[in-house]
């Protein structure tokens, strides 16, 4: 499979990245170089292999669930940048339809 300029300036365009022609040439080399390293990957005969999801035996490390009060609204609001009398306020980050 090949990448062609156009589909990294899409690629581009919807992360929201603005780029210049130099960049864009830059990108389209370095994008080339990963799907070769892909493409060799697929090359690899896997027959027999058993699938893995991680490397390392890993196990879940939990405590029980212990009921206790809720802790004091207004000492967990009291360093909070921008509170009201119940709840952490955040700016807004998205613009309204």
């Amino acid at each position: 499979m090949s990448i062609t300029r156009d589909d990294v300036a899409h690629v581009a365009e919807l992360a929201r990245l603005a780029m210049t022609d130099e960049e864009l040439d830059e990108m389209h080399g370095h994008f080339g170089a990963i799907l070769e390293h892909f493409a060799r990957l697929a090359a690899v005969d896997t027959e027999g292999v058993e699938p893995t999801f991680h490397p390392l035996v890993r196990r879940n490390v939990t405590r029980p669930d212990q009921i206790r009060p809720p802790m004091d609204r207004s000492k967990l609001l009291a360093n909070a940048p921008s509170a009201d009398d119940e709840c952490f306020l955040a700016p807004q980050i998205m613009e309204d339809e």
